[in-house]
């Protein structure tokens, strides 16, 4: 989650310089790499031939599609606008994973889940500037039932195909869907300063590589439902960051809505004490 809010900080400053196709290409290339490095280290055990399809149709949906959706959000809608609308994603694997995935709805979920939402929608009210655009909106929802579906996908894939190798699969299925964009990063690499450049590849190692490695994980050893819900840490991590490395003081508003995703995810992972 540090690492992916670390992302929202990066995005941020490489927007001016690359369109949101080449972006999402540049950092899926880097990272498909980074991944078969890591697994190759890890040792590749590929899925049957029957799981192939749904592994590449996850692959396009996650790192293909909602790439594509989130980064053309933001160039048409405020950053608080689109934060608001793609949290509803953990809610949506919340419900989704109860009523498809046999999960159910542990109280901790349902209190909590809701509660890091509202945390959400104060520090995207705060941090708003009013510009919504219709498209932009549509885009941004989109982005979040692709965010919810994937990660449902995902943990019904995690039954046949071991986290490492699933990640890879998926991203390298992404990286090929987003080439059609390759001519317009070409022109992009040529005009964009080098450390926009090098922050793009920042994207693609640690919030891609790692991150989707780890995320994978954990969503393997957890439920969908709890796994998602920790994803309300985002946002308050990186109003921290935006802190410390763009100089933009979170108002008070914005530290209550921190401190409400903080506790709703706290609720989450609070221990099942009937299981107990």
């Amino acid at each position: 989650m540090l690492l992916w809010a670390s992302a929202f900080v990066v995005i941020r400053g490489v927007g001016p310089h690359y369109d949101p196709g080449s972006l999402a290409l540049l950092r899926m290339l880097v990272g498909s790499v980074a991944l078969g490095v890591i697994a190759a280290v890890r040792g590749v055990r590929w899925p049957s031939r029957r799981s192939v399809p749904l592994v590449v149709a996850w692959g396009v949906a996650w790192f293909a599609l909602y790439n594509l959706a989130l980064n053309t959000a933001e160039t048409q809608i405020d950053a608080g606008t689109t934060a608001m609308l793609v949290n509803l994603a953990p809610l949506i694997v919340v419900i989704l994973g109860g009523l498809l995935l046999g999960e159910g709805f542990p109280r901790r979920l349902v209190v909590g889940a809701p509660l890091a939402f509202v945390g959400v929608v104060l520090i995207g009210a705060a941090s708003s500037t009013g510009r919504a655009a219709a498209g932009g909106v549509v885009l941004a929802i989109v982005a979040a039932f692709l965010y919810g579906g994937s990660a449902l996908l995902q943990k019904h894939l995690l039954k046949v195909v071991d986290p490492v190798t699933l990640t890879w699969l998926g991203a390298t299925s992404g990286t090929v869907a987003l080439l059609p964009w390759a001519p317009r990063l070409m022109g992009d690499l040529a005009t964009a300063p080098l450390p926009a450049t090098l922050a793009v590849v920042y994207l693609g190692v640690f919030p891609t590589a790692i991150a989707f490695t780890t995320w994978a994980y954990v969503l393997s050893r957890s439920t969908a439902g709890r796994t998602a819900a920790t994803s309300y840490l985002v946002p308050a991590i990186a109003i921290v960051l935006s802190w410390m490395f763009l100089g933009e003081a979170p108002t008070a508003v914005m530290l209550l809505g921190g401190a409400l995703c903080l506790l709703g995810v706290f609720v989450t992972r609070l221990p099942d004490r009937t299981r107990a």
